[in-house]
């Protein structure tokens, strides 16, 4: 009787605890289903605020400009068929690949309508029966897949044989002629469009890169914003130059409402501000003096601001000798007040310098004033109070004799 009993007992301990785990489970499972739910919550709503902020910039990171226009007279499109040559350059590849095909194979067969039309005036072709001793004008020209086959093979300068041309037709000597100029400038042309779009200059300004955010700090007795920009290929930009712009709403005294109002932003290096030897990566460095538009900003009220500062990097390609353009921008989160680049240039042991890019990015804090006119009323003298404990310090007691002279 004890025995059963102490079995029933077992068997609702084991129900017990089996009814806690899945209800344990259960609860396990819902809560990572609500750790989920908020995560992807979390993911969306950085994803609108990202695709929010990319709406509002007027320079992207990448450089490409988001303005659109509107309200364009319809006389000024006809201004894009004019230059021509500069429209077909600045398209996307997409409508160079159409244009292309469609360029060799809208005049191949419409070239072949023009043979076949030829031959059938001639009585070449073999459902009118022509007579044996019968002088065609294009030999073994019987309809019009082999008059776009003739076509195909003259302008592309093929020549397989099997079809050629007598001189029995003066018209299609001629044609003969105006379809090989014409074949000869579609060549060129194409081959144009695409050398001129492989070597664009915006092509070697995708090797020049900025860093992700910018910094205020001290810097050489002065309050600084700095950027990073870095050069990735070993051949150098000549006649570097780096300038800035300042883009806000402004409202002047009248109280006209100004948008887009541009602020110049002077940025020099260590090496000067012009003709800079870009062959490793630079600091841009803006002093923010009462002059700059940063002077009036603090570390509190930094990120209120609303404004997108634009960065540009000119210069001449070694290689090709053609001028590039490099710009970025920035908002006020993406300004870090009162940290650091990390170093990534050092040297190896063989003796060549070496840039580490994994910190190009990389940011520490620093002590910096919270504001740029404090900064310059303290002197830029923010020093730590707590001191760093030298372990390898050996304490030395001196005892100071008592002076027994008397007067």
């Amino acid at each position: 009787m004890m025995h059963a009993v102490t079995q029933t007992t077992r068997l609702r301990l084991r129900y017990t605890d089996l009814t806690t785990f899945l209800l344990c489970h259960s609860d396990k499972r819902n809560f990572c289903s609500l750790r989920m739910f908020q995560s992807l919550q979390k993911r969306i709503q950085e994803h609108l605020v990202e695709r929010r902020i990319r709406r509002s910039r007027l320079v992207t990171k990448d450089g490409r400009c988001n303005i659109e226009f509107g309200n364009v007279r319809y006389s000024n499109h006809f201004a894009f068929l004019v230059d021509f040559w500069t429209t077909f350059v600045e398209i996307r590849w997409r409508y160079v690949v159409f244009t292309f095909i469609a360029s060799f194979t809208g005049s191949w067969f419409i070239f072949g309508l023009l043979w076949y039309w030829i031959a059938r005036s001639n009585g070449d072709l073999s459902w009118q029966q022509p007579p044996k001793n019968h002088t065609r004008c294009v030999d073994n020209v019987n309809g019009l897949t082999t008059a776009f086959l003739y076509s195909l093979e003259t302008q592309t300068t093929i020549g397989y044989g099997g079809r050629a041309l007598t001189e029995h037709c003066g018209g299609a000597v001629t044609l003969l002629i105006i379809q090989s100029l014409l074949g000869a400038i579609i060549n060129c042309f194409m081959c144009g469009v695409i050398l001129a779009k492989i070597s664009l200059p915006k092509k070697r300004a995708k090797t020049i890169t900025f860093s992700e955010t910018a910094v205020i700090c001290p810097k050489r007795d002065s309050l600084c914003l700095l950027i990073r920009v870095a050069n990735l290929r070993k051949t150098l930009l000549i006649g570097s130059q780096i300038y800035g712009k300042l883009l806000r709403t402004t409202i002047t005294p009248d109280g006209e409402t100004i948008i887009m109002d541009q602020i110049n932003i002077d940025f020099v290096v260590d090496a000067g501000k012009d003709n800079l030897f870009f062959v490793c990566p630079l600091t841009l460095c803006h002093v923010i003096d009462k002059a700059s538009p940063f002077f009036e900003m603090a570390v509190d009220t930094l990120h209120q601001q609303e404004f997108e500062l634009v960065v540009f990097l000119e210069g001449t390609a070694e290689s090709t000798s053609s001028t590039c353009q490099v710009r970025t921008s920035f908002i006020p989160q993406e300004i870090q007040w009162g940290y650091s680049f990390l170093p990534i240039i050092s040297r190896t042991k063989e003796g060549k310098y070496r840039v580490d890019f994994s910190n190009f990015s990389k940011t520490v804090p620093v002590a910096t004033a919270h504001c740029a006119y404090c900064f310059h009323n303290e002197k830029g003298h923010h020093h730590h109070t707590k001191g760093i404990d030298n372990q390898g310090f050996e304490v030395i007691d001196i005892h100071d004799p008592t002076d027994g002279t008397k007067m």
